[in-house]
């Protein structure tokens, strides 16, 4: 009797020591799965914090992209003023590069509010999917008015062929300098849109 209580008394110390480290198991895991959320959102804040900075950079580059000089054609010289309103594909870029801005910003404000709340940045896939599908709208604007803008710059650049006219971007290279480097932010903003799009669809597929 004295050896089958013994028995008993060692088989529950075992099962509330086994109950003692499930719990402390868990808690780690559960631990580990925010702090790993917690990386994740604070990547998330990081993208937007680029993406905007990038479209502030491609948009102001390209507003100031404005120069006057001359140039000679055929022996003669001639005045040339450039600015980037002179380009249907510059002012798309601008028109775009400035819903990029606001977009961003609007996102950047949403997950700054809810990180200081320590709520999750994704509450719901209906959101997940608002977010996704707003990042890939304006990451495929980002890259077209970016093509676009290339177009007419190399254009500038390299001048045409047959022809007289020379590569502008000799007179006018402060513009075509604003232009290159609004350019590479466009891209640089369609990059970190897609990264941001991926994010979305990770945790849509695994939640």
């Amino acid at each position: 009797m004295v050896g089958s209580r013994k028995t008993t008394s060692v088989d529950e110390e075992v099962a509330e020591v086994g109950k003692v480290v499930v719990e402390i198991n868990g808690t780690m895991n559960e631990a580990g799965a925010r702090g790993l959320l917690r990386k994740g959102d604070v990547a998330q804040v990081c993208l937007r914090v680029m993406c905007m900075a990038a479209s502030v950079t491609a948009l102001s580059f390209m507003v100031t992209a404005r120069e006057a000089s001359t140039v000679s054609i055929y022996g003669f010289q001639l005045p040339v003023n450039s600015k980037w309103s002179f380009a249907d594909s510059y002012e798309y870029l601008v028109g775009v590069s400035a819903a990029v801005v606001a977009h961003s910003l609007l996102q950047l404000l949403i997950n700054v509010s809810r990180l200081l709340r320590k709520s999750p940045l994704i509450p719901s896939r209906n959101h997940a999917w608002l977010t996704y599908a707003g990042d890939q709208v304006f990451a495929y604007a980002m890259i077209s008015a970016g093509s676009a803008a290339s177009g007419v710059s190399n254009l500038n650049r390299t001048g045409i062929r047959h022809t007289a006219l020379p590569d502008f971007c000799k007179p006018l290279h402060i513009f075509c300098d604003h232009v290159a480097i609004s350019i590479a932010c466009t891209f640089l903003s369609c990059l970190l849109l897609a990264m941001s799009a991926i994010q979305n669809a990770i945790w849509l597929s695994n939640n």
